[in-house]
């Protein structure tokens, strides 16, 4: 960078590999250029990125006559890209698309000025150069696609942290469920700055995925500065909240962060590592929540969400490659460890996982402990065959391709799922 920007973006555009097809493209402003092709004009691709981009998008477009670009010591921006495009077509010979405020300089030497998702202020300057024809703009991001961008379905998950609480029975004390909330709020922000940062992360993979290429940010529904800014804030908010609750507990939220960032830089391309890492952030959930309301951890508590978490990572793994299977992908599937030959002994792990944790809540219903806890412990007995029968279904609807991305975002919408755990919470209640 100290030897300019042009240099920067050469070494970056010649270690970096581009897929332009699955970039996400302004289709109003794409339609705008055929038909301006269509009735005879020139068009042209003047743009500050590298030239091994900028021919390479040209190349899968088809859409120019000729491309300008970032080469050699010049960066073609702001009076560079204005003093190209003068000489070329001469003083207002040509007329401009962009949209930010380096374009200000183009649009004044432009006959005509098209604005196209202006930056903040942009429009009103462009607007005082007289030349201002028209302005595209995208339709502005609703409500529910920033829900889905922060994965707030996903907060769900962090009910965990109030199992501590209902297992020491203390759920009717009121100052600790605000407590809880508290907790629940800071670990939902943070888990949003993690989803945030993966998606930044992940665009690549995410744009050759079937479904995930519809996320908000991999689809161009949402600019990647946004999410760039939203990353660190969501963090600090988290860890600010976490002040007033013990330290213990924003240490173990700091765990769960360091834990899912090296998730998403390397641990879900290492085979059985990612699962297992899966399952413990489920598990470091109900470990701050022991912290969060000053209870000690249990290791039956422990011991069956280790199971059980376990067992849905695997079912997540095996739904992915299920769905690569079906393609008629051989190879590794991408941006993981895992071929879709493994389905087998992925299914044999996940299924024997599962089973695991019914045989821990069956040794946990016998445990001297666990008496002392309930006036009629023989109840919770009933609780072993609908942990069965949940754990069987959920296999055996992975096994037929019926499996969300997402095991527990299935599971809440799933209404037999729901059922089961509505009498699961019946039984234990009957058991007080």
């Amino acid at each position: 960078l100290l030897r300019g920007k042009a240099y920067l973006k050469e070494r970056l555009a010649t270690q970096i590999m581009i897929d332009p097809a699955i970039l996400p493209y302004n289709e109003p402003l794409m339609a705008f250029a055929r038909q301006a092709r269509a009735e005879g004009r020139k068009i042209v691709l003047a743009t500050a990125s590298h030239r091994i981009f900028a021919d390479q998008v040209a190349a899968h477009l088809d859409l120019f006559d000729q491309v300008l670009a970032t080469e050699g010591s010049t960066n073609l921006s702001a009076v560079s890209k204005r003093n190209a495009l003068v000489a070329a077509y001469g003083e207002g010979g040509f007329d401009y698309v962009g949209n930010s405020r380096d374009d200000l300089q183009i649009w004044g030497s432009a006959r005509r000025a098209y604005l196209v998702d202006p930056e903040y202020g942009v429009e009103q300057a462009a607007r005082k150069l007289g030349n201002v024809e028209t302005v595209i703009r995208s339709p502005e991001p609703k409500l529910k696609l920033w829900m889905k961008a922060l994965r707030l379905h996903q907060w769900t998950k962090n009910l965990l942290i109030f199992v501590p609480l209902l297992a020491s029975h203390q759920l009717g004390n009121l100052e600790l469920l605000l407590d809880g909330l508290l907790a629940f709020i800071c670990f939902g922000l943070c888990a949003s700055s993690v989803y945030l940062l993966n998606d930044l992360l992940d665009l690549e993979d995410d744009r050759h995925h079937p479904t995930k290429r519809e996320r908000p940010f991999a689809s161009g529904q949402l600019p990647l500065r946004l999410g760039l800014v939203l990353v660190p804030a969501l963090l600090v908010a988290a860890f600010a909240g976490s002040l007033l609750l013990p330290w213990q507990f924003a240490a173990v939220m700091g765990l769960y962060y360091l834990l899912t960032v090296a998730y998403s830089l390397s641990l879900k391309r290492i085979v059985m590592i990612d699962v297992i890492t899966l399952g413990m952030l489920y598990t470091l959930r109900i470990i701050a929540g022991t912290f969060a309301f000053g209870v000690s951890p249990t290791f039956w508590m422990l011991t069956f969400s280790m199971f059980l978490f376990q067992s849905l990572a695997l079912v997540k793994r095996y739904a992915e490659l299920r769905r690569a299977r079906r393609k008629g992908d051989v190879g590794q599937t991408r941006g993981r460890g895992y071929f879709p030959s493994d389905l087998d002994m992925i299914a044999s792990l996940g299924s024997a996982s599962g089973y695991l944790s019914v045989l821990v809540l069956a040794l946990y219903v016998q445990d001297d402990s666990t008496t002392a806890l309930y006036r009629h412990p023989e109840v919770i007995w009933l609780t072993c065959p609908l942990l069965l029968f949940w754990i069987s279904r959920i296999w055996l609807l992975t096994h037929r391709g019926l499996m969300h991305d997402d095991p527990v975002v299935f599971a809440l919408k799933d209404r037999s799922s729901l059922l089961i755990a509505a009498l699961f919470a019946l039984t234990f209640w009957f058991a007080l």
